[in-house]
């Protein structure tokens, strides 16, 4: 059973949607964006979404060999394993994703690679995080979902977080897989990824983004309804949180040069 699938596979299959985020990207920049910067891109699933645009190339960051590598190698991505501080080229619109941003655990960590990542900026650029918040951003728990694999396999995704810290920020998120076919339970991946995280606001990425130079912030809700049927995504920032944003949320925080 582990040979018809591994963490990887499943992280894409339960966790990423590239197909929506790569439009949404595009959406968010505003303009013709070519080049994609992709920081903590694990297996770099968005990168090879972004470069199905004729033209498009990316750059994929990541410190794990094993992750990048494993969707083999494509003419139009450069993959850097590296810490993200260290990659030199520039890019139309940089993306950290999945909470990576909370891989920065002090201020001047966040600051120091904000400016790193604002200098990588083409002009009209964007830099564009996620991030989590609201009444249940500091609580312990976790949710369920189930997703279709092939050949009548489903994996039962959990996503737990396992400890939380509001008076320092740091979060403590695990990701859980289980694959169950007719009803039968054939493997599971405990603890399959495991994250020591500081959970930043939005308003301290706000500011740190600021800070580090870039001109302009704004903050877009992740919207179910963002995409046309031809998958062209349409966002426009949030303008009023009591209004455009759940008790509890997920937004991209984005940063213009």
């Amino acid at each position: 059973m582990c040979a018809l699938f591994n963490k990887h596979d499943l992280y894409e299959a339960c966790v990423q949607s590239p197909e929506h985020l790569a439009p949404l990207l595009r959406a968010i920049h505003g303009g013709e964006p070519a080049t994609l910067g992709e920081d903590f891109s694990g297996t770099a699933a968005l990168s090879y979404e972004w470069v199905k645009r004729d033209g498009a190339r990316a750059i994929s960051a990541d410190l794990d060999a094993a992750a990048l590598a494993h969707r083999g190698d494509h003419e139009r991505i450069s993959k850097v394993v590296s810490d993200v501080t260290t990659v030199p080229d520039p890019c139309d619109v940089l993306f950290v994703g999945n909470f990576s941003i909370g891989y920065w655990h002090t201020r001047d960590e966040l600051i120091a690679y904000l400016r790193h990542a604002r200098s990588r900026m083409n002009p009209g650029g964007v830099f564009v995080c996620d991030t989590y918040g609201g009444e249940s951003a500091f609580l312990t728990g976790d949710v369920h979902r189930p997703t279709p694999l092939p050949n009548g396999y489903i994996c039962r995704y959990t996503w737990e977080q396992r400890h939380a810290d509001p008076l320092t920020g740091m979060v403590t998120d695990v990701i859980h897989f289980r694959i169950e076919r007719a009803g039968v339970i054939e493997h599971e991946f405990m603890d399959a990824f495991v994250y020591e995280w500081r959970l930043w606001s939005v308003p301290e990425l706000r500011d740190a983004l600021i800070e580090a130079g870039f001109a302009e912030t704004q903050v877009f809700a992740k919207l179910a309804d963002a995409w046309d049927d031809q998958g062209n995504a349409y966002v426009e920032p949030v303008a009023d949180a009591e209004d455009e944003l759940d008790d509890s949320f997920i937004v991209m925080v984005a940063g213009r040069v």
